[in-house]
């Protein structure tokens, strides 16, 4: 069934809501100080139904200019305008208003109704249609049908009936792709069945028995029951006037302006970047920084706008914009979105939401001039890479980019993995399909690189550089990126990681003859000393050496492994170790124990060499301390 939402428009007294009444018999107006005072305040709905193929949602607006942020809310999510003019009055202040909200909220079809035809003669009448088409020529009504009708005597009602079949018949139906989302126009209880909320479901679908969150108050809850038209449904999708019974959310904390969506899928802001039309009769130029009303889905917001590249913007000119507001705003980019002056209360422009989570851009810098216009005509596969690229060694999760994009996670899901088999974006985790912007990882590889290299030519002495004195000389990021990098360098022959140490393919110690030759009398020294090694600032005074790059080759000895670093500046030949570690594991098979004073004699060393070996032993996993006593550890 194709269901099509029609918002009424038009200045107040003109008759919006007995029309709607002689339409479809249902009295729009439900306030008790509405049908005192004989005019609309509040939003009010009906619907129409031509066949079994085709439903009308109807959202009837008030007229009055104290309550066109009442006529805002109920104009989101509309396919079609009925623009009702009262033939004894002609265009007035509200009619402009209301269509100028349509345009700016692109609103591409309707038509218009001319009603009180009864109180006019018939050349006055002619004269009303003509002004008429003169006040559409240039909106998106103009050549649209203008039907004369009169509720009182039901002149016209048949073919603005007929009219209205053929509107319907043009509006391309919304699609349900797309993010769940619901702005709330109206919320009471039912005795028995709890909280309900109302809206126009502005894009992708909803069932029954789904979890969904009231943003931006962060409560969730189930959908106990769904009814459209005031019919049950087991599911409702974008573009029908619908009623969501929910479960576990009170009535008390949720208000028009609020968004129901599904948990994840929305993040309030502070603060969007967006494109803006001035209109053309805005009363004065428009102030950088100027207070103004912020009007999205069905939520009016104070905040300030800052034009990016001028101090005032003209009627009649376009620009890009930052809104900074006063309380979170729900939205999403692609979203339309109305402003009224702070005072007096006019509408004055509107235009597109690009980006939901901007950062604070600097007027006197033309850097944030690519970014808008990347935003305001790429393609979601572009927009996605910007944002990759600007969130440069963080990279993406599709979680987390989410709320970013007007793409349902199914969508986003198949562009991200799209991107990563075309060789755009690269994976870090499959899982929560985490990307990085490939020249970004490309950047980090040849900065990894470089980074070894220098440190190869700075210390040719030493066969490797340590990761966490990599990593510190590396821009911040996460582990993970980290770790992509290196087994991604690994992997293509550059570098080779050892444990905690990481060199280039290729590097090796080359040792001079000189070198070569001091390199053997340091070990000499350690090889002579038996278990009672010198410190290695004997040696060094022993053989005259005092040059930095001398004393290095006792590092080259211990990265040969011929030297062992038994703890702190203890070092011992390995030849020794060896033979120190053979003597204890005999001891302690025949005796299952032993002291640190039996294995003092057992070397026949001091305690100073005793107690160090034994703790070295204990950290090589061989022995196992047990009170004052050692046993050898268990094989596991």
């Amino acid at each position: 069934m194709k269901q099509v939402i029609l918002g009424t428009a038009g200045h107040i007294d003109h008759g919006k809501t007995s029309l709607i009444k002689a339409l479809t018999g249902i009295d729009t107006d439900r306030l008790k100080e509405e049908k005192e005072r004989g005019i609309t305040i509040d939003l009010g709905f009906a619907y129409l139904q031509f066949d079994t193929e085709t439903i009308i949602g109807i959202v009837d607006v008030p007229g009055h200019e104290r309550f066109v942020k009442n006529m805002l809310a109920g104009a989101a999510g509309i396919d079609l305008v009925l623009l009702v003019i009262a033939a004894d009055e002609g265009v007035m202040p509200q009619t402009r208003e209301h269509l100028a909200i349509c345009e700016l909220l692109q609103v591409k079809d309707g038509l218009v109704a001319l009603t009180k035809t009864d109180l006019v003669e018939d050349e006055w009448l002619e004269l009303v249609i003509e002004d008429t088409r003169e006040f559409l020529r240039g909106t998106f009504l103009e050549g649209k049908p203008i039907i004369p009708v009169s509720v009182r005597t039901g002149e016209g009602l048949d073919e603005l009936v007929a009219a209205l079949k053929r509107e319907v018949e043009s509006v391309e139906p919304k699609k349900a792709e797309g993010k769940f989302r619901l702005p709330i126009d109206r919320v009471f209880t039912i005795r028995g069945f709890g909280t309900v909320v109302t809206g126009t479901l502005f894009s992708g679908r909803i069932r029954v028995e789904e979890r969904v969150e009231v943003y931006p108050k962060g409560v969730t809850g189930r959908v106990r029951g769904i009814q459209v038209h005031n019919r049950p449904v087991e599911e409702a999708v974008a573009g029908q006037r619908t009623a969501l019974n929910l479960q576990g959310v009170e009535k008390d904390i949720i208000e028009r302006g609020d968004v129901l969506a599904r948990p994840g899928h929305l993040r309030p802001t502070f603060m969007l970047d967006a494109t803006l039309s001035y209109l053309a009769d805005a009363p004065r130029p428009l102030r950088n920084r100027a207070r103004i009303r912020f009007h999205i889905g069905t939520s009016e917001i104070m905040g300030r706008v800052i034009l990016l590249d001028r101090e005032e913007l003209l009627p009649g000119e376009e620009c890009y914009v930052q809104y900074r507001l006063e309380a979170e705003a729900l939205a999403l980019p692609r979203d339309r979105y109305v402003i009224r002056s702070y005072s007096p209360i006019v509408t004055i422009g509107g235009g597109e939401i690009l980006d939901v989570a901007p950062r604070k851009h600097r007027r006197t810098h033309d850097e944030w001039r690519t970014r808008f216009e990347i935003l305001a005509h790429g393609s979601e596969r572009e927009i996605f890479l910007y944002h990759l690229r600007e969130a440069r060694l963080q990279g993406l999760r599709l979680h987390d980019y989410l709320f970013r994009t007007p793409l349902d996670e199914t969508r986003l899901r198949a562009l991200i993995r799209g991107l990563i088999e075309q060789g755009e974006a690269v994976p870090l985790e499959q899982e929560t399909l985490w990307v990085l912007h490939p020249e970004l990882f490309t950047q980090l590889k040849a900065t990894i690189t470089s980074q070894i290299s220098s440190y190869h030519d700075r210390f040719p002495l030493k066969p490797a550089m340590a990761l966490e004195e990599l990593r510190s000389q590396l821009p911040p990021m996460e582990d993970r990126i980290f770790l992509a990098a290196l087994t991604t360098l690994q992997q293509e022959g550059v570098l080779v990681v050892e444990r905690d140490k990481v060199r280039l393919v290729g590097h090796q110690v080359r040792l001079g003859e000189d070198q070569e030759a001091i390199l053997r009398q340091i070990e000499q020294e350690f090889l002579a000393a038996g278990w009672q090694p010198p410190r290695p600032e004997e040696v060094f005074d022993r053989l005259s050496l005092h040059r930095p790059e001398e004393k290095e080759l006792l590092q080259v000895l211990v990265d040969q492994g011929q030297l062992v670093r038994v703890k702190d500046q203890l070092f011992m030949h390995r030849q020794h170790v060896q033979a120190a570690e053979e003597k204890l594991k005999a001891f302690l098979q025949e005796h299952r124990e032993i002291t640190a004073a039996q294995f003092r004699d057992l070397l026949s060393v001091s305690r100073k060499f005793a107690i160090p070996f034994l703790e070295y032993f204990d950290s090589q996993r061989l022995t196992m301390r047990i009170g004052d006593k050692r046993v050898l550890r268990k094989v596991e």
